[in-house]
């Protein structure tokens, strides 16, 4: 491929020893002279499929212009549907993951979700405290589905405010130029926080500037840290290393002198990425009670980063990753971490797979710090898996739709397991088979012994117990002989621990010698689902009653082989015989969700309190005599409160003169906020009339019945004629 001078100049740059890594990557995946979506003649004011975008110019900063209604049809797509993290950051070493991937906006920059199965997402967000969104920008606002799958994991997301080269220099000089310019420019970048739901700012001033501009250049800090904590309880402001308080442009790779003024008046630093083994050591003395502020940059890609990054091959482990000899280092002197480009895994095409490799090089951070978020923390708790990506679309086990998709706010809570290959069990995500919700489920495969109960952690918890009834719900397809449960940890103030066991035959365990490590068994029934559940899933519902005081730790998925009558004689029955005890059968069990709650149902507001509306209606040809419609739905429920729903599933179905015929109901897509815009939707000539369905969705998982979910009425333009 040709390189511009541009090209090269960022390429030479990424070779220098003091680079910052925002200029090192900048740009390198673009293809040359690509146009954007957002770049003119793009005109946000018009209906079109959303999509996220930057600011890009000073100007549209200052105008506000991003967060008209009027000026932009997309900014209600882009709004979080997750409230901003208030709590603050843990008193630990933390972890924050770095977005840095193909120059930003790819597959994730649409709301609504695309068709490639493979995009770029992450789902091991219980090793990350903080995720930035990143891009070369001057204004990076995080996509929602970013924003909505972080802070359901209790991660923090901040955008990017950045500036380089000599236009970056221009910037600076006018937006610093008085210090109620400086001012004016922070309460921009605070509004744009507040109102599209993510929690602060990453600032990287990546520029020389005039000594003259430093002290406007602080309070445009102080202004944006001051106006985030009021606006957004629990949001972050932190620095980069790159300009000095002298106004030259000279990473330090730690914090001192030359970069502490502007650490004492925000969140934290980000350092460079080509620090030495006695700089966090120094730096964490530099700052004091402030140590896990200090977040000490790694570029994945290596580029003079301490240990190498990647994942060359270490002399004393043979699977070991050089981005673990640089967080190795940082817990032992106990200060917080920046990981730069962990996208690097997707782009270098790293063997055998994408989803093989990412699993791979996140549990080598795992074995270096631990994890470091806890769910479930609050009920009702609900996970079905999905990575928010796949080949098809279950609800409650009836699959609605059977092509490619993704879209990272689709994410449920995700499971920590550690994808280990050699045992002779595995549990993997599984998208071959029809899951029971979403777009994959949990499945355990392999050999297991008669006489032996599997057990891998799904969730480590922080559930505080009540003492009241807890309802357990989850459903499993499994083979005849394979027998799955739920086991939940418990534990207490006063070092107290339990266990309770979960199983719709629970004789299949105490038969078993490991059985005596569960405190207590509960029977599941089957439960009756509100719709026909097909592919084999069976719905189990178990009610416990923990004790007071106890905290829920742990919930774990529980395997074993069930003795069916008269099918294997070698056995005694109870499955402890010694020559069938010891005999390896193949085991296959797959569970679609986990959903605990203390309500035994989820109630629904009926259809008449739901205002639906449609706009920015168009019609236009489409083949031979149809037509396609696209337009824009919205729904309010009547009392204008907030909808306390996790998202809306939007059908629709193509009605004909014909009441006899069934119009069959076609599945759009996901919304995580109260809007769907539907595109080019054909409509044959025999259509009277499009009736959508808007199907709110509960953060126990539970969906409403299409009959009594609010709805949309449309008549084709030529049948109202």
């Amino acid at each position: 491929m040709p390189f511009s001078p541009r090209r090269l100049l960022r390429r030479l740059r990424s070779m220098l020893p003091s680079a910052a890594p925002a200029a090192a990557a900048a740009g390198e995946e673009e293809e040359e002279g690509e146009r954007r979506p957002w770049e003119p003649p793009f005109d946000a004011s018009q209906p079109a499929p959303p999509i996220s975008y930057p600011i890009t110019t000073l100007a549209a900063l200052a105008s506000r212009a991003y967060l008209s209604e009027a000026g932009n049809f997309h900014l209600p797509f882009n709004r979080a549907s997750s409230s901003p993290r208030a709590a603050p950051l843990p008193p630990r070493r933390r972890i924050l993951a770095c977005h840095d991937f193909r120059g930003g906006y790819r597959d994730d920059a649409a709301p609504q979700g695309g068709h490639d199965p493979g995009a770029y997402a992450l789902w091991h967000w219980h090793l990350i405290d903080v995720f930035v969104y990143f891009s070369h920008y001057l204004v990076t606002l995080p996509p929602p589905c970013w924003v909505n799958a972080a802070h359901l994991h209790g991660v923090k997301v901040l955008g990017t405010f950045i500036t380089e080269w000599e236009k970056g220099a221009e910037i600076c000089e006018e937006m610093l130029a008085t210090e109620a310019s400086a001012q004016m420019y922070a309460e921009r970048l605070t509004e744009l926080a507040a109102y599209l739901g993510f929690d602060g700012w990453l600032i990287n001033i990546e520029v020389k500037l005039d000594i003259q501009f430093i002290d406007n250049l602080k309070e445009f800090i102080n202004h944006l840290t001051k106006t985030m904590h009021a606006a957004v309880p629990g949001s972050l402001v932190i620095w980069y290393d790159a300009i000095t308080i002298k106004g030259a442009l000279d990473w330090q790779n730690k914090l001192n002198e030359y970069n502490k003024p502007f650490f004492d008046l925000c969140d934290g630093l980000f350092s460079n990425y080509t620090w030495k083994a006695k700089y966090p050591q120094e730096s964490a003395v530099v700052a004091g009670e402030r140590k896990y502020d200090v977040y000490m940059g790694i570029d994945v890609y290596g580029r003079n980063t301490f240990g190498g990054g990647q994942w060359n091959v270490c002399e004393r482990i043979s699977k070991f990753c050089l981005t673990n000899v640089a967080l190795d280092l940082l817990k032992k002197d106990d200060v917080s971490a920046a990981i730069f480009a962990p996208g690097w895994v997707y782009e270098t095409k790293q063997p055998p797979n994408f989803r093989t490799a990412q699993n791979r090089w996140w549990g080598l951070v795992q074995e270096s710090w631990g994890v470091l978020q806890s769910y479930p923390k609050q009920l009702p708790f609900y996970s079905d898996f999905d990575q928010g990506h796949g080949y098809q679309v279950s609800i409650e086990g009836v699959k609605v739709y059977g092509a490619p998709w993704d879209n990272i706010s689709c994410q449920s809570f995700q499971p920590m397991l550690k994808y280990a290959g050699d045992r002779g069990l595995q549990t993997v995500i599984n998208f071959e088979d029809e899951p029971y919700s979403g777009g994959n489920c949990v499945t355990v495969k392999g050999s297991l012994q008669q006489n032996e109960i599997f057990s891998e952690q799904l969730f480590n918890g922080g559930l505080s117990m009540e003492g009241e009834s807890v309802y357990v719900f989850y459903s499993v397809k499994a083979d005849e002989r394979s027998g799955l449960g739920l086991s939940l940890d418990l534990s207490s103030g006063n070092n107290e621990s339990s266990s309770i066991l979960i199983a719709d035959d629970t004789a299949a365990f105490t038969r078993k010698k490991q059985h005596r490590k569960y405190g207590s068994y509960v029977k599941a029934d089957k439960a009756e689902p509100h719709t026909p559940v097909h592919q084999n899933w069976v719905v189990y519902k178990a009610t416990i009653q923990p004790s007071a005081g106890f905290t829920l730790t742990g919930i774990n998925i529980v395997c074993t082989m069930k003795t069916t009558s008269g099918t294997d004689p070698e056995t005694d029955g109870d499955g402890s015989s010694e020559a069938g005890a010891n005999r390896s059968l193949h085991y296959h069990a797959s569970l679609g969700h986990v959903s605990i709650r203390n309500t035994e149902e989820t109630e629904f507001p009926p259809a008449r309190s739901w205002v639906t509306e449609g706009e920015y209606i168009s019609w236009s040809n489409g083949s031979d005599e149809s037509k396609l419609a696209s337009l824009k739905i919205s729904w309010e429920l009547e009392n204008k409160q907030q909808a306390p729903f996790m998202k809306y599933n939007v059908y629709v179905e193509k009605l004909t003169a014909d009441s006899n015929a069934k119009a069959p109901r076609i599945f759009l897509g996901v919304a995580s906020v109260q809007v769907f815009y539907v595109s080019d939707l054909e409509v044959p000539s025999e259509v009277t009339t499009l009736k959508f369905f808007i199907q709110p969705c509960g953060r126990d998982g539970s969906c409403q019945g299409l009959h009594e979910c609010p709805k949309f009425h449309l008549v084709p333009v030529d049948s109202a004629m």
